[in-house]
């Protein structure tokens, strides 16, 4: 008798694995949306899909009375630029930071400490200093992103840094080379699919700052929309744009997933992707 543990699925009994959470989820929310309705067709806990349709259609191919504007793109939109903005810099930040302290041991002497330091404070609770120095605009959201993961970038490079093998750097030294190449040759190489990795682990925090900061000040975005709807119960907008985000996040790995395998694909050998 072959033993559950050993027992593996094939491609398409995975697929359909996969698919039954989301299918029995889908069923249960449909069944208990319905009886909600049918006793109360004024409910607004558990919007019909066709509810959440029509306002994400109103939103989405209707103008906006008071700007003229199609809100769910915008807010889209506005949403993306400052989460791309925002990982951009901190993915920078956090590879230099990184290197220098796993590459160059009396950096990594130095600044390793407060790196820790840093990488404790609980960024949510600068929020208010931001909004302070830098004000209510797009700065102080983008810096909160930056200032949120960054320093957990820097930490997983700095550790990836130190696990390179030491014989590696012996040898591109026998062969002549100085500091400053064996960190652009032998160093980075190796480092920038960690970085992506690193990138992706971090988006789910990026999202919460982004939407935590759009919430408190903002006139757009997708956790503005949220936060602003909630006081009519409006469940019809929250749970789709709750949706989208999610799409949009898994959208965002996947890319990444796949610029990683194209231009580092003996990570993902060594990986066992």
């Amino acid at each position: 008798m072959k033993r559950l543990i050993n027992q593996s699925p094939n491609r398409v009994w995975r697929i359909g694995l996969a698919l039954l959470p989301f299918a029995l989820l889908l069923m249960l929310y449909i069944s208990a949306s319905e009886a909600r309705l049918a006793e109360n067709s004024y409910d607004k806990l558990l919007p019909s899909f066709q509810q959440m349709g029509d306002a994400m259609y109103r939103l989405a191919f209707e103008p906006s009375k008071r700007t003229g504007e199609y809100l769910f793109w915008q807010d889209t939109g506005s949403s993306l630029q400052r989460l791309g903005i925002g990982m951009l810099i901190a993915a920078s930040l956090g590879m230099a930071f990184g290197l220098m302290t796993g590459a160059l041991p009396l950096v990594g002497a130095t600044f390793s400490p407060l790196l820790t330091v840093i990488s404790l404070v609980p960024p949510m609770a600068l929020l208010p200093i931001l909004f302070i120095v830098f004000g209510l605009g797009e700065l102080s959201k983008v810096a909160l992103i930056a200032i949120g993961v960054t320093p957990f970038i820097a930490r997983d490079i700095q550790k990836r840094a130190l696990e390179i093998p030491r014989e590696q750097l012996v040898k591109a030294q026998t062969l002549g080379a100085n500091s400053g190449q064996i960190i652009v040759r032998v160093l980075i190489p190796q480092l920038m699919p960690r970085l992506i990795d690193a990138v992706r682990l971090s988006l789910g925090t990026a999202w919460l700052f982004l939407i935590a900061a759009e919430a408190i000040a903002s006139t757009d975005g997708l956790g503005y929309r949220v936060f602003l709807v909630r006081r009519y119960l409006s469940m019809d907008v929250i749970l789709p744009y709750v949706a989208w985000i999610t799409l949009l996040a898994f959208v965002i790995d996947y890319a990444l997933v796949k610029i990683s395998r194209f231009a580092f694909p003996w990570h993902a050998q060594q990986e066992g992707k």
